[in-house]
């Protein structure tokens, strides 16, 4: 199931829970309203989601095959089923309480660095403040001049724990994400370390969908891919990991308690604007996507910061 939080134009403020099936998109609390009318009203968050547990994420995958079975029912004001046109999508998470991030966790981009594979992952943090919408802008801050892309697979939390062995570890993961890890490199350069490079308003644009865990067996052979303005800058596969999905889990568990709605992004491979020759950063009015195979495509544009 590829959930998604989204609004309509005419419920401009309404922000609701559904599933993406092609170019459909379902209401899951209309669906569930009708199908199990005594059940707990699904949240509009799919954080919320994750912490009601396994029955009510049970609920809206039935929800969600109940409303493509009945496309055209409605309950009250809100239609079962609409098309994906006629929606603004959210990011998915937009309220985690921890997004964990790996550095230097592809083969090919320790490569383009001439830097030899890590013996242990690297972490940093960004903060909920970064996070932004499919569609949004990437806003561009006064305080650097070198703002770059980085294409990553995000997984997300959906049973929490601590010290959670490596072969028990996929099961506290709830699904995938597309993730652009915008960095300023002159400020990561100059503070010889990254979390203020990475922590600016909108550098973690993030969807279109969280695609729950079961839809994706193997998280370790996606092609993952980023344009800017057309043109392919990053194109890598997984399995280029050097440090997969639960060795991650065990590994961060081992320091922190991880809990329901927590973003872990995996890193990026090579590609990067700030190796290239010349380097290559973002500017006012570039297109910026990000495709992950049976994840979907994040986009997003490029602006001035408003201050």
């Amino acid at each position: 199931m590829k959930l998604i939080r989204y609004t309509q134009v005419d419920h401009a403020h309404d922000v609701r829970l559904g599933a993406l099936a092609g170019d459909r998109v379902c209401d899951l609390e209309a669906a569930r309203s009708l199908y199990f009318p005594s059940e707990t009203p699904l949240p509009a968050s799919i954080h919320a989601l994750l912490l009601a547990g396994p029955h009510s994420m049970n609920i809206a995958h039935v929800s969600a095959d109940y409303a493509l079975r009945n496309p055209q029912m409605k309950s009250g004001e809100y239609s079962l089923t609409l098309p994906l046109a006629d929606v603004q999508l959210l990011a998915p998470i937009d309220d985690p309480r921890k997004i964990i991030c790996v550095g230097q966790n592809y083969k090919d981009h320790c490569a383009e660095q001439n830097q030899p594979l890590p013996e242990r992952a690297i972490l940093f943090a960004k903060f909920p403040t970064t996070i932004t919408s499919p569609g949004a802008p990437i806003r561009l801050p006064k305080l650097s001049q070198m703002i770059d892309y980085e294409a990553e697979l995000a997984f997300v939390i959906g049973k929490g724990g601590k010290h959670i062995r490596r072969e028990q570890a996929m099961n506290h993961v709830a699904g995938y994400m597309c993730l652009n890890d915008v960095s300023a490199r002159d400020i990561q350069n100059s503070d010889k370390q990254w979390v203020r490079a990475k922590s600016f308003d909108t550098f973690a644009p993030c969807g279109p969908a969280m695609v729950t865990a079961d839809e994706i067996p193997d998280p370790h052979n996606l092609q993952i891919e980023l344009t800017l303005n057309g043109v392919v800058m990053q194109h890598s596969n997984t399995s280029n990991l050097v440090f997969g999905v639960a060795e991650l889990v065990s590994y961060i568990s081992a320091v922190m308690t991880l809990e329901p709605g927590d973003i872990v992004t995996t890193g990026t491979p090579g590609g990067v604007g700030h190796w290239r020759k010349p380097p290559i950063y973002l500017q006012p009015g570039d297109i910026v996507s990000i495709t992950i195979e049976k994840i979907g495509t994040l986009t997003n544009p490029v602006e001035k910061d408003v201050e």
